[in-house]
């Protein structure tokens, strides 16, 4: 299964930021002047950027020397299907540029499709193709806040198959469009 996420350094920074937990378990952030690591969705103050390295396994974190948090408890499963789920969640965030149907996303994961609906869904409240459509508008935000790219090219840049598509779900996700993002006109809830 796969461990290595493609994010950036700042991406996984507005995560903890923004207290998410839907990358919780795929990194963590360790705290250099504390020698603390957390999960991205931790409710703890929020450190310096410049004392924070992000590790992708607990395994890493600890080995470097940094011990959990008390908080939000990294070092504890929270559920039996975690580790299927996060299996799911980097698969999906590594592959969000394909063309991704249930059938395939199952088939990495070694479950049937309708048993990994139905488990996303409990885990996550969430069903995997809303999740990717989630992760791709992440992304495309991040394109229109960081690039000089078009609204078609990060479209396609971000995994949409369609524009029209693009601009209905990232009205709905960021209750703006995309250009009004842009120009920092966007409500983000």
């Amino acid at each position: 299964m796969e461990k290595k996420l493609n994010l950036s350094f700042d991406e996984k920074w507005e995560k903890i930021i923004a207290c998410d937990e839907k990358y919780d378990g795929l990194f963590y952030t360790a705290v250099k002047t504390t020698g603390i690591y957390c999960r991205p969705s931790c409710r703890s103050r929020k450190p310096k950027r410049i004392n924070v390295e992000f590790y992708d396994d607990r395994k890493q974190v600890e080995n470097a020397g940094f011990r959990p948090c008390k908080r939000c408890q990294p070092e504890v499963e929270h559920s039996p299907h975690a580790g299927l789920v996060r299996d799911v969640i980097s698969f999906l965030i590594n592959h969000y540029k394909q063309k991704l149907v249930l059938r395939d996303i199952a088939a990495h994961v070694g479950v049937s499709p309708f048993y990994l609906e139905r488990l996303f869904k409990r885990e996550t409240s969430e069903t995997p193709r809303t999740y990717l459509e989630k992760i791709r508008v992440d992304k495309a935000a991040c394109l229109l806040r960081s690039s000089g790219l078009t609204n078609l090219e990060i479209c396609y840049e971000a995994g949409f198959q369609s524009p029209s598509n693009f601009y209905k779900i990232f009205q709905r996700l960021k209750h703006c469009s995309p250009n009004e993002y842009r120009a920092g006109e966007g409500k983000e809830l």
